[in-house]
């Protein structure tokens, strides 16, 4: 009978919540389901004038049984694997009713279906196949001891009480696949957020900010498209770290890279290369302009003070332009590395190019 397929709010609980609230998400399509196939089956045995013992069952199987189930999986000790239990004897439950319906053809095959193919959406491993002894195994004990006639047909009466099982396992197993299908596009859009984006500074990750290098010089090598490398280092910037701490170190990495976000153009980009150095990609913009954003950038760090017992921050920058001696991207990196190695060289907060090639 009918258990509900995961649902996107449940796909993204940790797995052990989701073990463990598998039972209170089960239970209300566990009473919708059975409940339509009690229509069903009651549609039969109304047609067969069937004996009170008969109803009986069905209606303690389909109306009784999602409540029991619910307080027995509540109540365990581990309500992950008595629901499992559960669903094995939802299965046992719709097994037994195919004789009970003499094999009527339509509400036989829709019960069976929608019994197996919902312990696929359960997402519990394998429980699909050792539910399928449980389906025979209640078959053939149903027809060992009621030793029922087959009758295939399935009037109008039953057809009209078989339907609305069908088409509400239909439309509730799509509108969840839906949900969750958008779910994962949402999920796997932050994710590509989060690749891009580098925590602490909120620039681009070293990942995303070498594409758009790599980029530019395709650009570069097809269009003779100009385009500049900045690369930006913090200041004995160990010193912070030993005298002040971790935390004031991270603040000045916020800081800097809150001051080169306000320094560089709206079609420039900027990154966070790993530690306290920074790169920034300005595209379309010949050296000369490129120096006076740097000195821009080195302005606005050197009135920094994140931490009120702080010096103020200085940085070294390292500028390299695209040009013919560089022809990938471990070369554009190369100079401008050496650009700033030189800035540093030379006294520390302070700009420096890299020489032509």
């Amino acid at each position: 009978m009918p258990a509900p397929p995961t649902t996107p709010q449940a796909a993204l609980r940790p797995p052990e919540v989701r073990r463990e609230r598998a039972f209170r998400r089960i239970y209300p399509m566990r009473v919708l389901g059975m409940g339509l196939g009690g229509l069903a089956i009651g549609a039969v045995l109304f047609e067969q004038r069937a004996p009170w013992p008969l109803w009986a069952w069905m209606l303690l199987s389909c109306f009784a049984w999602p409540h029991l189930a619910f307080a027995l999986a509540r109540g365990a000790r581990d309500p992950h694997s008595a629901e499992r239990r559960n669903l094995l004897v939802d299965s046992a439950i719709a097994g037994v009713a195919v004789p009970l319906m003499h094999f009527c053809l339509l509400p036989s095959a829709i019960l069976a279906t929608v019994t197996t193919f919902d312990k696929l959406s359960t997402g519990m491993r394998r429980l699909w196949l050792q539910s399928l002894p449980f389906l025979f195994g209640g078959a053939l004990l149903g027809s060992l001891v009621l030793r029922p006639r087959p009758l295939l047909e399935s009037s109008l009466l039953v057809v009209a009480f078989s339907l609305p099982l069908l088409i509400v396992h239909t439309l509730g197993t799509g509108l969840a696949s839906y949900h969750l299908l958008r779910t994962i596009a949402r999920q796997n859009h932050l994710l590509e957020q989060m690749r891009r984006t580098d925590a602490q500074t909120g620039l681009m990750s070293r990942e995303h900010l070498l594409e758009h290098a790599q980029a530019a010089l395709r650009g570069y090598a097809r269009d003779a498209w100009p385009a500049c490398l900045l690369m930006i280092d913090i200041d004995h910037f160990k010193s912070i770290n030993d005298q002040h701490g971790h935390g004031a170190g991270d603040e000045a990495i916020a800081a800097v890279a809150q001051a080169i976000r306000g320094c560089i153009r709206a079609a420039d980009v900027a990154g966070r290369y790993g530690g306290d150095e920074f790169l920034a990609l300005c595209l379309g913009a010949p050296p000369q302009e490129v120096q006076g954003i740097a000195q821009r950038i080195l302005e606005a760090v050197s009135g920094l003070r994140p931490g009120p017992a702080q010096a103020p921050l200085s940085c070294s920058i390292g500028i390299a332009a695209l040009g013919p001696g560089i022809t990938d991207l471990r070369a554009w990196l190369g100079a401008v590395d050496q650009a700033l190695y030189r800035a540093k060289a030379q006294g520390r907060n302070r700009v420096a190019r890299a020489e032509p090639a």
